[in-house]
Parts: structure tokens; sequence; C-alpha cells
């Protein structure tokens, strides 16, 4: 990625400031800048962004644009994050990723993008209004393209209609799991030209019984099944993987769009044991057999948990986001927002472990500023 594409200082300054000018100390695109950086840095709470912050001198202060060399306490930092406007900084934020995405993005690629949910537990066991937050997450490189924040009183279905307006859907597959299998959310990607790939469990029993049946009775069609098999060897154990895809289903009115409908059969057996584990799902998508093949579908579905491993994971295990108990106002989905753009920053600066990069970059933090696009040589953004 060039210098160019990584910016960040300059969409942070798009962000609306809700404080007055006057009296005003410090500038937003300063604070959120530390804060960026700080987390870059491995340093995970707005208390410990703090002391990053004031653990250097006036150069890097300055360099980040806090003229007087001075940066922020904590408290800074609680009162402006709790009250940011959370979906300006979401789409700020997200239109960013996406642009990054976009940039890299190979012209024969199908770009996929996870949806699904992940709770802050330690800010809802603190009573946080809404401690659950839906993401898109692109599965080529990890980046999170834009969240939502569900309320306590509804679901995850009753927030992606807005996560997915927050989206450019427009050539890109959206994969959901089975919850998320709904008619209306399978339209609405359709009216603005993308497809989905979709989970099927008996929350919907007449679409899985459907699909069941197709598969099942494939032997019995004109049409040939699309197949395709991958065997994988690591962390101790075999996984086979087949899927089995066909278009009987297509154009009847089942489902919105439905083009295919397939079977997968993963097979898990432990090296050191020989035990084995067997599972199979179903799936639909949008998707035509010429777009994506057997192997494309697998690979997609697949991928789909990427959301978990370079997502979930490195928020809850390197970032500790399940441990933080903040719940006040805006600061749980800000911090969680800005913890996504750090991620999002390394995974697009080539990174593959988040953890190694905190730590190199906690040993030279100027590369942390330079990645977010702030010159060090002259002392100014």
């Amino acid at each position: 990625m060039t210098r160019q594409n990584l910016a960040l200082v300059d969409v942070l300054a798009q962000i609306k400031d809700f404080r007055q000018s006057s009296g005003k100390r410090y500038g937003l695109v300063a604070i959120l800048s530390l804060a960026v950086a700080a987390m870059l840095c491995g340093y995970k709470s707005y208390s410990a962004i703090a002391q990053w912050g004031n653990n250097y001198g006036q150069k890097l202060a300055q360099a980040l644009g806090f003229k007087d060399g001075k940066t922020p306490c904590a408290a800074t930092f609680y009162n402006v994050f709790c009250r940011l406007d959370k979906q300006d900084v979401e789409q700020k934020l997200g239109a960013w990723a996406e642009s990054l995405q976009r940039q890299s993005q190979a012209d024969d690629y199908c770009e996929a993008t996870s949806v699904d949910g992940k709770s802050l537990r330690g800010s809802r066991k603190q009573g946080a209004t809404a401690a659950h937050l839906l993401s898109a997450v692109g599965h080529r490189l990890g980046l999170t393209l834009f969240q939502v924040a569900v309320e306590e009183k509804t679901n995850e279905i009753g927030a992606v209609g807005e996560l997915l307006a927050g989206l450019i859907l427009k050539g890109k597959v959206i994969t959901v799991d089975a919850l998320l299998t709904q008619q209306e959310v399978a339209q609405s990607i359709l009216d603005r030209d993308g497809d989905y790939v979709m989970m099927v469990k008996a929350n919907q029993p007449g679409l899985l019984s459907q699909v069941e049946g197709a598969i099942e009775g494939v032997a019995f069609y004109r049409e040939q099944p699309a197949v395709a098999e991958t065997l994988d060897y690591g962390h101790g154990r075999i996984e086979e993987r087949k899927i089995i895809a066909t278009s009987v289903l297509a154009d009847q009115g089942v489902w919105p769009g439905l083009k295919q409908a397939f079977k997968i059969e993963r097979r898990v057996i432990q090296q050191k044991s020989g035990k084995q584990s067997d599972e199979e799902v179903f799936g639909i998508t949008s998707l035509t057999r010429e777009r994506a093949g057997a192997d494309v579908l697998l690979q997609i579905v697949r991928e789909h948990w990427t959301i978990e491993n370079k997502s979930h994971w490195v928020r809850d295990v390197i970032f500790g986001e399940d441990h933080s108990q903040v719940r006040r106002g805006s600061l749980p989905q800000v911090m969680a927002a800005l913890r996504n753009t750090a991620i999002g920053l390394m995974r697009a600066d080539g990174e593959n472990s988040v953890a190694s990069a905190c730590r190199r970059f906690a040993a030279q933090p100027l590369l942390a500023l330079a990645l977010i696009g702030i010159n060090t040589t002259s002392g100014e953004n």
C-alpha cells in the first residue's frame, strides 16, 4: 500500500467535533490520531492511551497536532469519546476502509464481506444499552467496513438494514449465517446490485427442506451437480471439505434471486487420537455458476469466518475488548471503531500478526505515526 492510501489523519479530520471553539484546548484530529497511534502500539483503554501520550516528548506530541507539546489526560479522552457522534465516526472510518479495500482489489476477484455480530461483554455487564455490534468485515483484508449498534430490545435482524445501508454493495458478495437468512435481507442486497451467500438451517424450515431435497435428488436431474473438495493439514488435524452445488432451484420462486443451492460436508480428523467428527451444512446463493463455481463457493463459505479470526478474535485477545467495562454514551462503540481502524491499518500494510506488529510499533512509535499519515520529519501533520 502507498502512503497516500493510508492517510488516515485526513479522514480523522473530517469527523465532526461537537465542542464549541472557545475554551477548546485540544483539536479533535489530534486526540483521535493519538488514540489510533497508541492502539497500534498495543495500548487498549482510554486511560492507557493517555499514558502513551505522556510517555514521549514534545516532538511526538507536536507531530500529532498538540501545538504546546502537551497531550490530554484520561478524562479528556473519556469525555470526548462519550459525546462523539458514533454514526459519523463509523461512516467516516467505514468509507476509508472501503477505499483501502477497493484500491487493492483485483479485477477478477469475487469480493466478499462477512456480516456477523459481536457483544462487548464487559460493557454489557456494566449496563451499556447498545453493547452488541453488528459488523461487516471484508474477507480478503479483514477490514471492518461498517458496524452498527444493536439495541437491547431488538436483534441483529432489526439492525441489518441499517448496516447494509452503510455499505457499497454493487459487485460485492455478502455472507451471513443462518440467523440473517431472511427474504428481506436477500432482497435488499439484490436491490443494490449485490449478491449473497446465506447459510440455511432450521429457522427457515421450508427453505431448508427444499434445499435438502434439491441436493438429495440431484442424481435425478439432467443438470450435473458442481463438486469441489479441499484437504488441509494443520494444528494437529486433517480437515476435509466437499461441496455439492446445483442450479435446479434457480428462478423457481423459492427465494429472492436464488441461483444455486449447496451442501458442504466437513470432516475433521485429530491426527494424534484419530478421533473424527463430521458435519454438513446447507446454503443458498444469488451467484450464478458462471461467476462462482463450486470451488469459489467453498472458499467464500469458509472465509465467512474471517470476521471471527481476523476481527473479533484480535479485538478480544490482543486488545482485551471483552474486558473493557466502558458503558457511557458513545464510548463503547467509538473505542471499538478505533480498534477496528488500528487493525485495518496493520492489515492493509501487510501485517499478518497483529500482536507482533503492536510490539514493533511500541518499540518505534514514529512508525505508528507514519502509518497514520503523519509527517514526523517536520513536526507537523
